[in-house]
């Protein structure tokens, strides 16, 4: 009870420097960008001196301010686009400012509809999406993706709202996973580790407020144990993750076998100032209508998602990823080698 307490603590401790130094680099972000876009509006509106006005400026900032990064051509034009976009309409001025610069110039480069621009804004400054991350989700589509498409859970009829809007927002589909990092020589462990590892990354890269608190997770029910395949605590949500990793397409029985794990996190883990324990099944592939009919009646939190192998990564190791059994095998190896060593 104690050593539970302590983790609560260290958490809610955790929680506020990092709101501390959100709302520190918010500030400063705001005031950054604003320079920027006055320094845009400056360079528009002498436009007509042509891509000399640019150069001079550049190398006059350059020499008046030398140890301030920021000032080169490139950025001086894509300050100048910029404030042409944000003049043109104010709502993406206002959500550009919850996020870096590097951020906004890749936004704005790379998506031309307002609509987008202002979600993919929001959606970094919730998600505290990295700028790699960002370039991924905008190359994925996950705005048609989330926004267009649809999110096989049960959340709206297991959760009270806000609770249910963001266990909806935190709901990715497809998840993208590249392991082409794997070296040519890997053998079945390194495999079945680097799939958790990569999943575990991704899952607090794209989820703001995501912490990790361990994988084959076990928790005693009766006389037998279990093992949860990867096991977080969200900050935001105030809520256990249990997550249950499927290298084969969706099943129905899955559903209930995560099921039993929220009852359990929930009964045993779970402290009274938390929120109900949230499920997440990782899959190969799933089918719409066998999602829906398998959570239908079940009045635990729980949500299907699929992940996606980077297309780069040889078919080989997309064939030979580890199975449920397979990693239940390990287990018992790992078990056994763990008594034999303790006698």
């Amino acid at each position: 009870m104690l050593e539970k307490d302590f983790k609560k603590i260290i958490l809610k401790i955790k929680s506020e420097i990092k709101n501390t130094q959100l709302e520190i680099f918010k500030e400063a972000n705001k005031n950054l960008l604003k320079l920027y876009y006055n320094l845009g509006q400056i360079i528009y509106e002498n436009s007509s001196w042509g891509n000399k006005f640019i150069d001079e400026l550049a190398i006059e900032l350059k020499v008046s301010f030398p140890n301030i990064k920021g000032f080169s051509v490139r950025n001086l034009k894509n300050m100048k686009k910029y404030y042409i976009e944000c003049n043109k309409n104010q709502f993406v001025q206002t959500a550009s400012a919850q996020i870096p610069w590097s951020h906004n110039v890749l936004i704005l480069d790379k998506i031309k509809d307002d609509e987008k621009r202002i979600w993919y804004m929001n959606q970094t400054a919730i998600n505290g999406w990295s700028y790699d991350v960002l370039a991924l989700q905008i190359k994925s589509k996950v705005y048609e993706r989330q926004v267009l498409g649809d999110k096989p859970n049960n959340f709206r009829d297991t959760l009270i709202s806000p609770q249910s809007d963001l266990a909806n927002e935190i709901m990715k589909d497809p998840y993208i996973l590249n392991l082409t990092s794997l070296k040519e020589n890997y053998i079945e462990t390194e495999l079945e580790q680097a799939m958790v590892e990569k999943i575990k990354t991704v899952l607090l890269e794209l989820g703001n407020g995501f912490s990790f608190v361990g994988n084959q997770y076990k928790i005693t029910v009766g006389n037998e144990d279990y093992f949860i395949d990867m096991l977080f605590y969200h900050t935001k949500l105030h809520c256990y993750i249990v997550i249950e990793l499927k290298n084969t397409k969706f099943k129905p029985e899955y559903a209930g076998k995560i099921n039993f794990y929220l009852s359990a996190v929930d009964d045993i883990i779970k402290s009274d100032l938390d929120n109900p324990s949230i499920g997440i099944i990782l899959c190969r592939e799933k089918d719409k209508f066998s999602v829906e009919y398998a959570l239908k009646d079940i009045n635990k939190p729980i949500g299907v998602s699929s992940y996606e192998i980077s297309k780069y990564m040889p078919k080989d190791i997309i064939d030979k990823l580890p199975t449920e059994e397979d990693i239940n095998l390990h287990i018992d190896i790992d078990e056994t080698i763990e008594q034999e060593g303790e006698k």
